[in-house]
């Protein structure tokens, strides 16, 4: 099922007649080297920046060309040719190759319609094929919302090229010149002939030519887009209804055994011994065996245990659960993640790393009319996608086939070379679907652990993860503390803006003596802070990691915008003012933002082009403005009813939330409506980005009100829904409107940004409604509905 269409393209020929070639005859060349040669201007920089407001924007019809890695640099000894997503068969099917995992935000989908747009394929004649772990692809990391962001361009100039080699073939077929054929839906035609040849018809002659230059390819404007733009429906859904998916859970191989793993409670913990004689009168269950403890740095390792192997999985969860362990709980067993919290808090009182200076705070707070001061506090929050990591490992004459639901086929490889000392090259790895990740899966610990089964045993070893070992044994988002201060003049105004922050580093997995937040992770909502206050200072403390941290959906963006856009609904509070007006008078004046030129600070910028993705306050500004006039800002409550609101750009889209939530006499909360207003640039397919918007702001509610993670002796406290839950369907809000800004600028991210905001715009909403401000995350917690209303620590 999971072809690998990293060989050459196999395009096949029915041409009915003979071709004239007297004339028009291009040179023959699809190799990799041919298409590298001719298509060197593949790296291009186009500065394109997002209109201020939605209702002044002209669409430019000249697309844009978004930032990202050259896709030349990127492919390394492979085929930088079409041919690497593009396959045409003689009956006119098109096959489009996806180098990025499909995990439910529709990569599939858009990237064919990307791709299938300048290829002028018909889209019923197109079927998706998911390409395995290899660099020649370039980046296949399906993480931090750059699927679009990094393939628009080249997925573009690969359709275009291909199309015009078909041109070119029915050009040379009929003897005519190239300019007098075009391709509409899979066909070609000579204007004055009416002429016709099909892309089947066309495929093997077209395969015989060579690849054009860029400069020789004409990419379509925006207004003769068919695809982007669109809301196509989605790809997979149907298969998803039908059965016919394989997600990781689903793989089947000949011959193959279960396992579940005992894993230590704490991480880098050991066995020091263990009974399985119980285990072994499971009936069904093979074998026990004990894998390698874990070694700093704990990366994407194993880490460690007895793994129990059987016939199926039930009889390896019941064989697990007849183990008798004791454990060597190792360096982290005196973990506890609320004392850590305390010491944080202890250490934001006093001065950190600078990573923003501007003006003098200490002496502008010191002049203030009105200070304001407040700790905000949040817990370790785990991913949890409603599918738990599998893989299944297999050797075959000392080569290994790994299929997993990993986000990044490319690090798995890797990994697995590196830590079982393989060559890179007997390995593939087979991304299969994933049932949700939210970052998880870009950590391969799994396949690990199934590739040193298999090759323990000598036979295919799937291991499935249960919903505790998840929640249990995961990457977790790292717990935080963040304190402010703020100075307000006579009139109310901010004059000086403090946030000293102290979080895990997610650096920590990889190098044990990292000890506190970076540059990049103070990039994500704290350095690069959109306020025009005249003195204004980001720092950070010190914060070891006892736990495995990692990068969850939106990262620090998560903690640290709930934290700043809480304070700021705060700030105009003690300022006597609305919070939406406070907000937007305090992001300013339309204006380019550069906080390395302003301030001579690092911001990362996602790692994009400042000035193809400037930080562009005006756009900030916009989308506040618009989703304050979606919601009515302004109007009038029922009793017992709050309007929140939050702004924040993450991932280079700009998004603001507006949140109305409802709280009766017995303190139960209801989320009436939600509104979002999100400017991402060009969206390629408005449906999925609106879904995105919708699960990225349910994800945001759920973490806010009840996604409690805690640690006692090292270990975590929490095992499955009945002590962790998700936001349910019934508590979801009645009324969700989405707008998306149209825009000209290049694409950004969209599965992440919509997160940031929701906490912060509901923690604001619940105040209007109460007088109760929630500094803590979870608000609630998972073994109860009602807010806490006369929690001390509440203001």
């Amino acid at each position: 099922m999971f072809s690998d269409l990293m060989n050459e393209m196999a395009i096949k020929s029915n041409i009915s007649d003979e071709p004239d070639t007297s004339k028009n005859v291009v040179p023959v060349n699809l190799s990799r080297r041919g298409f590298i040669s001719g298509t060197s201007l593949f790296v291009i920089g186009v500065s394109l920046v997002g209109c201020s407001k939605a209702e002044e924007i002209l669409i430019d019809p000249v697309p844009p060309t978004p930032a990202g890695p050259s896709p030349l640099k990127e492919v390394r000894g492979g085929d930088a040719t079409p041919s690497l997503w593009i396959e045409i068969e003689a009956d006119g099917k098109v096959k489009i190759t996806c180098h990025r995992a499909e995990m439910g935000q529709q990569s599939w989908t858009s990237m064919a319609q990307i791709t299938v747009e300048e290829l002028e394929a018909e889209w019923d004649k197109v079927e998706i094929v998911q390409a395995l772990g290899n660099p020649k692809y370039g980046d296949q990391n399906t993480d931090g919302s750059r699927s679009v962001r990094f393939n628009f361009h080249r997925l573009r100039v690969a359709g275009a090229a291909m199309r015009q080699m078909l041109c070119q073939a029915a050009a040379n077929h009929w003897g005519v010149e190239l300019s007098e054929c075009y391709a509409e839906q899979g066909i070609v035609t000579h204007t004055p002939s009416k002429k016709t040849l099909t892309y089947g018809q066309l495929a093997e002659a077209a395969g015989n030519l060579q690849v054009p230059s860029e400069d020789q390819i004409k990419l379509k404007s925006r207004d003769e887009w068919r695809l982007i733009g669109k809301e196509i429906s989605s790809l997979t859904v149907e298969k998803i209804v039908k059965g016919e998916g394989i997600f990781g859970q689903d793989v089947q191989r000949p011959g193959m055994v279960y396992a579940v793993i005992s894993r230590p409670p704490q991480v880098l913990g050991k066995v020091l011994s263990y009974n399985d004689s119980d285990t072994l009168a499971v009936q069904g269950v093979l074998k026990t065996v004990e894998l390698p403890a874990a070694t700093v740095p704990v990366m994407f390792k194993a880490l460690g245990g007895v793994a129990v192997i059987a016939t199926d999985t039930w009889a390896a969860i019941q064989g697990r659960q007849a183990l008798s362990i004791e454990w060597d709980k190792g360096p982290n067993a005196g973990f506890d993640s609320e004392a850590f919290t305390k010491v944080l808090s202890e250490r934001t009182n006093t001065s950190g790393t600078i990573h923003r200076k501007r003006g003098d705070v200490s002496q502008a707070f010191a002049a203030a009319e009105t200070k304001v001061t407040a700790e905000y506090q949040t817990a370790f929050f785990v991913h949890s996608p409603i599918e738990p990591p599998s893989a299944t490992a297999e050797w075959i004459g000392g080569e290994l086939e790994v299929w997993a639901c990993v986000q990044d086929a490319q690090t798995t490889r890797k990994t697995i070379s590196d830590l079982l000392s393989v060559d890179i090259e007997k390995i593939k790895v087979h991304p299969t679907w994933l049932g949700g990740a939210f970052g998880r899966k870009s950590k391969c610990d799994f396949a690990v652990e199934a590739a040193l089964l298999s090759r323990e045993l000598g036979k295919p070893v799937k291991v499935v993860w249960t919903r505790e070992d998840e929640i249990q044994h995961g990457y977790y988002h790292a717990s935080s503390v963040h304190r402010f201060e703020g100075g307000l003049d006579a009139d109310g105004k901010c004059i000086s803006y403090l946030n000293r922050a102290a979080f895990p580093s997610l650096t920590s997995i990889f190098n044990p003596s990292a000890d506190e937040a970076t540059g990049f992770e103070m990039g994500l909502g704290a350095v690069d802070v959109a306020f025009d206050v005249p003195n204004l200072q980001v720092e950070s403390v010190k914060a070891e990691a006892n736990v495995r941290v990692g990068w969850l959906r939106s990262v620090a963006n998560i903690h640290t915008v709930f934290a700043n856009q809480s304070f700021v609904a705060e700030m105009a509070v003690a300022a006597g003012r609305d919070q939406k007006d406070f907000l937007i008078e305090l992001i300013g004046a339309p204006r380019i933002m550069d906080p390395n030129k302003d301030e001579q600070t690092q911001y990362p910028n996602y790692g994009a082009d400042a000035t193809e993705y400037p930080l562009d306050t005006a756009r900030l500004t916009n989308v506040a403005n618009r989703v304050s006039e979606m919601a009515k800002w302004g109007r009038e409550l029922p009793k017992g009813h709050g309007l929140g609101i939050a702004v924040h750009r993450s991932f280079l889209t700009y998004v603001a939330t507006v949140v109305e939530v409802a709280v009766d006499d017995e303190g139960n909360l209801s989320i009436p409506g939600v509104w979002v207003a999100m400017d991402a640039g060009t969206v390629v397919n408005p449906l999925h980005v609106k879904a995105q918007i919708e699960g990225g702001t349910i994800f945001g509610f759920s973490n806010a009100l009840y996604g409690k993670i805690s640690m006692k002796n090292g270990a975590v406290e929490q095992a499955n829904f009945p002590d962790w839950r998700l936001l349910r369907m019934e508590e979801a809000p009645r009324t969700f409107e989405v707008e998306i800004i149209e825009s000209n600028a290049p694409p950004a991210g969209v599965g992440e940004p919509p997160t940031p905001p929701a906490a912060p715009a509901l923690a604001n909403a619940i105040y209007a409604a109460t007088g109760k401000r929630f500094r803590n995350l979870p608000i609630i917690g998972a073994d109860d509905y009602v807010l806490p209303l006369n929690r001390t620590e509440d203001a």
